[in-house]
């Protein structure tokens, strides 16, 4: 992708909007994310305007926050996390549906999770988001990333973009499981990876919360499962393929 403009017609007018009177692309973004480390970190990242050409105008921690936050302030892009408080990122898209409609100035969501589970991915793009990164991205890819989302492409980790064609090419809906939707975004993802063997003090710096977190996320899990340890939920949860 090229930081030249062209200057005529339509398409350059636009494109030189976008880059900015210096002649350099230029986007705003909002940070969507329930852990303040994680939101620093991707601010010293990417932030640095002068050379990435991201400028991060706002910053949430849930969902009211977020709605807040984007109003107010009307980014090229948001980075949403999956699982926050308040409803998670589908609430914020769904709360945000007019602004993305918006055809003149649409506010366009990437999603950015540590999460690569199938349901995840599918729940925010039929919410809306324009495409769907893991945390595990590098800074270089993740700005190049969200310029592609400005830009009105969608953007997709190689392998989630196979749950996206193969959710949307199906006609059947995804059959209801009563017990799994009696879990919390976050109690999902900590059985999966309990699921995928993780010892609690991996799974708290994975997800940027206690081990004591972890630990209570895991008592919630067996209690509203009716398993008494984790090797019974390991099963459960292979039996479903959430692993």
């Amino acid at each position: 992708m090229s930081d030249a403009t062209e200057t005529n017609g339509t398409a350059g007018a636009a494109e030189a909007a976008e880059a900015g009177p210096s002649g350099k692309r230029h986007v705003r973004v909002v940070l969507v994310d329930d852990h303040r480390m994680f939101r620093t970190g991707v601010q010293a990242e990417i932030g640095q305007t002068e050379q990435t050409g991201v400028e991060v105008v706002g910053e949430a921690a849930d969902v009211d926050q977020a709605v807040t936050v984007i109003t107010a302030t009307r980014p090229e892009v948001v980075l949403l996390d999956v699982h926050l408080p308040g409803g998670g990122g589908v609430e914020v898209l769904r709360r945000c549906a007019a602004l993305t409609a918006d055809a003149e100035r649409p506010v366009r969501f990437l999603a950015l999770s540590v999460s690569d589970a199938a349901e995840d991915v599918i729940g925010v793009i039929r919410g809306g988001a324009r495409g769907y990164v893991t945390k595990t991205i590098t800074g270089t890819d993740l700005v190049d990333s969200i310029f592609r989302v400005q830009e009105g492409d969608a953007v997709f980790s190689p392998r989630l973009a196979g749950f996206v064609l193969d959710a949307f090419a199906s006609t059947d809906a995804p059959p209801v499981d009563e017990d799994l939707d009696r879990l919390t975004q976050r109690e999902r993802e900590v059985l999966r990876l309990i699921a995928r063997g993780y010892a609690y003090k991996e799974i708290a710096k994975q997800l940027f919360i206690s081990v004591k977190t972890v630990e209570s996320h895991v008592s919630a899990v067996l209690r509203k499962l009716q398993l008494s340890n984790r090797h019974e939920l390991t099963r459960w949860a292979t039996a479903r393929r959430l692993v």
